[in-house]
């Protein structure tokens, strides 16, 4: 007779899949909405340069300093109403965000951040309690390309829409999608309650207690990895592009949007490659993937649309390929919690010192060489602990 849980997960797995890629559009959005109007936010209300920087680096710092309250959170109250806490949260902040003085602005945008940092934790978590081992890779590619899709949609529309109603409804609209994700997964809670604590089935390839954590000090070392390279490129990719390649504004932006696009490539690539090759392959591949961005832009630099849509393709299947691993080699809802929160907040912590120090040594240099070699170390380091990782989830354990 199958158990509450088995029929969950036969039953409901589209709609847990639907729930993670709704509760995906607002994870990275808010983020990014600031970006297209900074500079009306900060004529608006009198914010210097780097004042107006916290609107979206004080995000990625919550994700890191927040990661205990969100373990916590998933803990006592379970998956679901975390999910349902981060989307009321990032509601709650977008339309605080939207309103007010330049104090009330910050207030918002650290709620998103904390709010935010439970999304990161728990979306691991469900992925490895309800979608089969088998194809949790293929679900959190589905998950990362919705998060890129969530930023590419605000990114787009947030201008057009301050210049309708100005900077706070165009702000404060975006709430809509949390709202919506949050009502939806009101319903998904419903339908699942009276399901067990997941264990996973005979068949999954889970890893004991040493093995798990030498496997999360590679994943750890891997998102280190990820997350600086990430948003050092981020930040900096249109300056750069400007700088060596004499590109105005436009132009310097629309390519680096590519390196956001790009990402849903990477994000469905690496689970149609792991069914087809061994487990560390894709792994690899994305780890090249990434070094010949750094490496292109510094030894052939004309072809600066390639090594940007090479890079895109590589975030993305970077932040799959190590989620994938989490969801694939723990053993219970807890564990997985744990490492993520672990792997993620020495990640976000490594990910607010790679731009400004990017930024330092362009400055200490008069040039762009050293701040892609900074770029160039940190791929390296993410091949090293995904590969390192991915081999690990893979070997034989010994006998206990």
């Amino acid at each position: 007779m199958p158990t509450p849980l088995s029929a969950a997960r036969t039953t409901l797995p589209w709609a847990v899949v639907a729930g993670i890629v709704i509760v995906a559009l607002s994870m990275r959005g808010p983020i990014v909405a600031p970006a297209p109007v900074l500079g009306e936010i900060q004529a608006d209300l009198g914010l210097s340069a780097t004042a107006a920087g916290l609107l979206t680096s004080l995000p990625i710092l919550c994700f890191a300093l927040a990661t205990p309250l969100a373990t916590r959170v998933i803990g006592r109250f379970g998956p679901e109403i975390a999910v349902i806490t981060c989307l009321l949260g990032v509601l709650l902040g977008t339309v605080v965000r939207s309103a007010g003085t330049a104090p009330v602005v910050f207030a918002g945008t650290v709620v998103i951040g904390v709010a935010i940092a439970i999304g990161n934790i728990v979306v691991p978590v469900i992925i490895r309690r309800d979608v089969p081992w088998q194809r949790a890779a293929a679900v959190t590619g589905a998950y990362t390309a919705a998060l890129n899709v969530g930023s590419m949609i605000t990114s787009l529309g947030t201008a057009p829409l301050a210049a309708a109603v100005g900077w706070r409804w165009a702000l404060a609209t975006w709430g809509v999608l949390a709202l919506g994700g949050a009502l939806y997964w009101v319903w998904l809670a419903q339908r699942l309650r009276g399901g067990a604590v997941a264990a996973p089935s005979a068949g999954d390839p889970t890893a004991g207690g040493a093995h798990i954590g030498r496997i999360g000090w590679l994943l750890l070392i891997a998102f280190c990895g990820q997350s600086t390279a990430y948003y050092a490129v981020t930040t900096w990719l249109p300056t750069i592009l400007a700088d060596t390649r004499g590109l105005g504004a436009a132009a310097s932006g629309a390519t680096a949007s590519l390196f956001q696009i790009a990402a849903i490539v990477g994000a469905f690539g690496v689970p149609a490659l792991a069914a087809r090759t061994p487990a560390w392959v894709p792994a690899g591949v994305i780890g090249l993937l990434w070094m010949s961005l750094p490496v292109g832009l510094l030894v052939a630099p004309e072809a600066y649309i390639l090594w940007s849509i090479v890079g895109g393709v590589a975030q993305g299947g970077g932040f799959t390929a190590i989620l994938s691993i989490i969801a694939r080699v723990t053993r219970s809802d807890r564990e997985a919690a744990s490492m993520s929160a672990r792997v993620q907040t020495g990640g976000y912590i490594a990910a607010t010192f790679g731009p400004p120090l990017a930024g330092a040594l362009n400055s200490v240099t008069g040039g762009w060489a050293a701040p892609l070699a900074l770029v160039l170390v940190a791929t390296i380091a993410y091949t090293f602990g995904a590969v390192g990782a991915a081999l690990a989830a893979r070997a034989p354990q010994p006998a206990r």
